[in-house]
């Protein structure tokens, strides 16, 4: 049986592990302890007992202040695991600003604020000759997305001209990392096809839920935190391509406009919009 050991079973990889049950896998999940090493959960006791076992081993954890706390814990062990596949959820914050301009894996990273998260990439790259790293714009979906910060009144338009970003569906990842478990390894972004300003997605969300536009704010006026302030000091369009011509992957949620579409239209989700500071 093939089985899976995830570091991290969050928003993105538990719905990863809920689709590859449904395939008939094992999947083996951890969660954290206050010293930032894991547990294994499931029916394996430790880790280490699960690494042993894992067929694939992929981690969605972030790193912790300068660390990677999944590398720093339990590197060695990855590297040794007889595991045939390994997986790891980067960012494309890792391109850092691009002014706009559109962005493929074979740009540098390391010169935007996520630098810790450029150094976790790559140090997951130069850990086993079979490591396939996701690199992923803003999340949303069921539960995460604009709509609900809308219906919250959390939703800010801001007033700059010209700033876009990427986004990603949940599904789309799901479906980009099964297509990663038959492809080569290497790095992928996993992005839709259509980048486009918050306040964009915004107006398309306040349309579908027939609610009123926020008003337009300055950067000052709305108030923003820090992680908030930085995303939107960048500015970058993904492409993804790669994953398409070489995983053949595709994403059912091609534009932001079809999956808000269907959150909207869902009798059994609560629809949200992707947190700007998510990941990308």
């Amino acid at each position: 049986m093939s089985h899976m050991m995830i570091f991290g079973l969050g928003y993105t990889s538990g719905r990863l592990a809920e689709r590859l049950r449904s395939m008939g896998w094992k999947v083996t999940g951890t969660r954290r302890c206050a010293d930032g090493s894991a547990i294994a959960s499931d029916d394996e006791p430790t880790v280490a007992a699960a690494l042993y076992r894992a067929t694939h081993i992929l981690s969605s954890v972030p790193p912790v202040g300068s660390e990677d706390p999944v590398l720093s814990h339990y590197g060695a062990a990855i590297a040794a695991a007889p595991a045939i596949w390994t997986g790891y959820l980067s960012s494309t914050g890792v391109y850092g600003d691009t002014g706009g301009a559109w962005v493929d894996e074979t740009a540098p990273i390391g010169s935007g604020r996520r630098s810790a998260r450029s150094d976790a990439d790559l140090a997951w790259q130069a850990l086993r000759d079979d490591v396939h790293v996701f690199r992923l714009p803003g999340i949303y979906g069921p539960g995460r997305s604009v709509l609900d910060r809308i219906q919250q009144g959390k939703a800010h338009r801001i007033d700059l001209p010209g700033q876009v970003f990427s986004r990603v569906h949940v599904e789309d990842i799901v479906s980009g990392v099964i297509a990663g478990l038959k492809g080569p390894a290497g790095v992928y972004n996993l992005a839709d096809d259509l980048p486009a300003s918050q306040n964009a997605v915004i107006a398309h969300g306040c349309d579908l839920l027939g609610q009123p536009l926020p008003p337009l704010l300055s950067l000052q006026e709305a108030g923003l935190s820090t992680a908030a302030l930085g995303f939107y000091a960048e500015n970058r369009r993904i492409a993804n391509g790669k994953a398409k011509r070489v995983l053949g992957w595709r994403p059912r949620f091609s534009t932001y406009k079809s999956g808000l579409a269907n959150l909207a239209r869902s009798a059994t989700t609560k629809p949200t919009i992707d947190n700007p500071t998510d990941r990308g």
